[in-house]
């Protein structure tokens, strides 16, 4: 083990206080206009969007969490600065997303969510925490240690199957040429395990679409893979608390994240998927590898 226990719950407590001080300072900025400015990195529109909002978050992230670099020798991976490569030499680095989903900040639309992880140099996330400044939900797990929302912990419920199978993706996957054959296939998984037909939601903010499956567990979400895109920042917290409630986080293969790629911090390369259960996953990994070779 890295840290400690008592280390491990030191750095959580230290996360979720950067966390909160970040959703108070977007709230504050939730009814004024921002400026809104593209980054040249990401290949969609929500990707290349920034505000000074997500500066300013990022900044009362770092106030807080950058000293503790220092005491326990940690990196710093950031959305909203370059990467400087030392996550791959550091035990451990902080993973952070000031402001996931951004598009639907700007938009006036809820979806946007603080994420901080802190992810061992081998890939393996040590802790995660999600704050959604709308809804005040808190979300946080530390490895071996349990997932909690609010302060109680978390525990997927069972598929309901009077209700359909949905799958919850972005905007982006409309243009899929895979599209109709997911929904297709999805139909034929959806009659295997049980679930009343099926349904799709478009919904930007990869941070709080993971999150959402944890309480209905109805709902998938996945990506298939392509050039750039996604982020360790995008998924390094929530696969901290899907490894703690015993939920799949993966690629689209069904093999573990790789949330220190080396050569890259875009994650889009494997695709990704979070379900309820093994089961469904098994489903979803064996219906991209069906219709990817069709």
């Amino acid at each position: 083990m890295i840290f400690s226990d008592t280390q491990l719950q030191e750095l959580t407590r230290q996360a979720i206080t950067a966390a909160l001080a970040a959703g108070q300072l977007i709230n504050a900025h939730r009814e004024t206009g921002v400026k809104v400015d593209k980054k040249e990195t990401g290949t969609s529109t929500a990707a290349q969007v920034v505000t000074e909002v997500d500066h300013k978050a990022q900044a009362a992230i770092l106030a807080i969490l950058e000293p503790l670099c220092d005491e326990y020798d940690l990196a710093l991976l950031t959305e909203e600065s370059p990467d400087n490569g030392q996550r791959q030499y550091k035990p451990a680095f902080w993973s952070i997303d000031p402001m996931d989903g951004t598009l639907n900040f700007i938009n006036g639309q809820a979806g946007f969510s603080v994420s901080i992880a802190l992810v061992a140099k081998n890939g393996t996330p040590l802790l995660g925490v999600v704050y959604d400044p709308v809804e005040k939900n808190l979300y946080q797990a530390v490895r071996n240690s349990g997932a909690y929302r609010n302060g109680e912990p978390i525990k997927v419920p069972e598929q309901n199957p009077r209700h359909p199978l949905v799958l919850r993706t972005d905007y982006s996957f409309q243009t899929d040429p895979l599209l109709e054959k997911t929904l297709t296939g999805l139909q034929d998984v959806a009659h295997r395990l049980g679930f009343n037909g099926t349904a799709i939601q478009y919904r930007n903010g990869a941070v709080l679409n993971a999150c959402g499956i944890l309480e209905d567990p109805n709902i998938c979400y996945f990506k298939y893979p392509k050039p750039g895109g996604g982020s360790l920042w995008d998924y390094a917290a929530t696969a901290c608390l899907y490894h703690e409630t015993g939920a799949i986080a993966s690629d689209i293969y069904g093999q573990s994240m790789d949330l220190n790629r080396q050569d890259s911090t875009f994650m889009n390369h494997r695709g990704l998927l979070y379900a309820n259960g093994q089961a469904l996953a098994d489903h979803i990994v064996a219906l991209y590898r069906s219709i990817s070779r069709l």
